[in-house]
């Protein structure tokens, strides 16, 4: 079977990776907030009036700096592996692969524009990934925003 003729994804085993990436991703997050706070973060004890003693970050490590700083970290992730393997490790584990229409690896703005539309599926209550039931190519709406598809990998006969 050559890359032409794979299948596309569907939506349960596109799902059991998003899960998978998910516990991975919140790994990365964690570690991604550790690093600076313990780097730069002044961690005075401040004593408040119930005699609690609370940690405060810096203004950098809180509110817009932060989010921003965990979305690009997380973007970055989805980002690099999709343009430099086609796969994370999720994917990986359910044989699954991102390449263009003509099954070439996706670009970098490929690869962002999917995100933010895979965003946009999730945010709408998963309708974009629910299209994928009725479309006639099973492509969700990033697959066709970014002019990507997500294809299952033949099992490997050892």
């Amino acid at each position: 079977m050559t890359d032409q003729q794979l299948p596309n994804a569907g939506v349960a085993r596109r799902l059991a990776a998003i899960v998978y990436d998910s516990f991975l991703v919140f790994g990365l997050l964690f570690v991604a907030v550790l690093i600076p706070s313990v780097l730069i973060g002044n961690h005075q004890p401040v004593s408040v009036d119930n005699e609690q003693v609370i940690h405060q970050l810096q203004p950098m490590l809180s509110g817009i700096g932060l989010q921003l700083y965990l979305l690009t970290v997380g973007s970055a992730f989805f980002c690099w592996f999709w343009h430099n393997n086609g796969q994370t490790l999720a994917m990986q584990a359910w044989r699954l692969r991102i390449e263009t229409m003509d099954g070439n690896k996706p670009g970098w703005g490929q690869c962002l524009l999917r995100l933010l539309a895979a965003s946009l599926s999730i945010a709408a209550l998963g309708a974009g990934y629910w299209w994928i039931w009725i479309d006639k190519d099973q492509l969700s709406w990033h697959d066709r925003l970014s002019k990507t598809r997500l294809v299952v990998l033949p099992k490997k006969n050892h």
